[in-house]
């Protein structure tokens, strides 16, 4: 229903899978597969407890092998370092292929959770909470783009702790993809109208389903209109932006 009456790529996550169940997945007719490594494979036995890192390696191998289209990313602020930033990055762009869809996280700390508590007692000299630079991010971004030129990067969950002239610097850096919508799991999200008016104000224009081309003028208001104004339409993806080809810093679509 979502691929051929909505025309609207699909992905999903849910964790650890092998390839029979990936088949009937892939003849259902999925798009992409959610499945992120999270962090370096040296700083992941600090997060997680429950897998390890190369079972989420498996899975992703998995679904390269089934031909389904790999969304693997991370979380940066998990306490990590820039060198864990490096071997995150390190790990994906030497998969046997680099995934279609990279995601880029920025930790919103949720109260209570015992990261949010490790995190409030990570402090340096002065006593003063040591937090992600968002310097930290952008060069992260730039390092992606560079070594995997053409993944789809997008700015995920955190996105709505930027101020708008830093998502305008990430998008310059080498994003080129968001995610929208007012909830995402556990975090809030920038809203969907909210998006789009700032999307346009920079030229940026979306990008159509299962192609990467990008929509016509004339085609892109005609499916808006059909949708009623919202991302959720017959052929612009709703979580894609792609700059205008006439802009010197233009953006890969995988």
């Amino acid at each position: 229903y979502i691929n051929e009456d909505l025309k609207m790529e699909t992905c999903v996550t849910l964790g650890m899978i092998d390839k029979e169940q990936l088949s009937h997945l892939k003849e259902s007719g999925l798009t992409a597969y959610n499945h992120n490594v999270d962090t370096s494979r040296e700083h992941y036995p600090k997060i997680i407890t429950t897998r390890k890192y190369d079972e989420r390696l498996e899975t992703i191998k998995n679904v390269q092998d089934t031909g389904i289209k790999v969304c693997s990313g991370g979380i940066l602020g998990l306490g990590e370092t820039e060198q864990d930033h490096v071997s995150f990055l390190y790990t994906l762009a030497t998969l046997d292929h680099h995934p279609e869809s990279l995601p880029i996280n920025r930790l919103v700390a949720i109260k209570g959770t015992p990261i949010e508590k490790e995190l409030a007692e990570n402090v340096d000299a002065n006593g003063k909470m040591k937090k992600l630079k968002f310097e930290s991010i952008i060069k992260t971004i730039a390092t992606a783009r560079l070594i995997m030129p053409k993944s789809i990067i997008r700015l995920a969950a955190g996105r709505y702790t930027m101020k708008e002239s830093e998502q305008l610097l990430a998008f310059m850096t080498g994003c080129n993809a968001i995610f929208t919508g007012e909830k995402m799991l556990t975090t809030m999200c920038n809203g969907w109208d909210e998006d789009t008016e700032m999307l346009a104000k920079w030229g940026f224009k979306p990008m159509e389903s299962f192609t990467g081309s990008l929509l016509s003028s004339e085609r892109e208001a005609q499916t808006k209109t059909a949708a009623g104004g919202r991302a959720a339409d017959s052929d612009a993806n709703p979580d894609v932006a792609r700059q205008d080809p006439e802009m010197k810093q233009d953006t890969l679509a995988a």
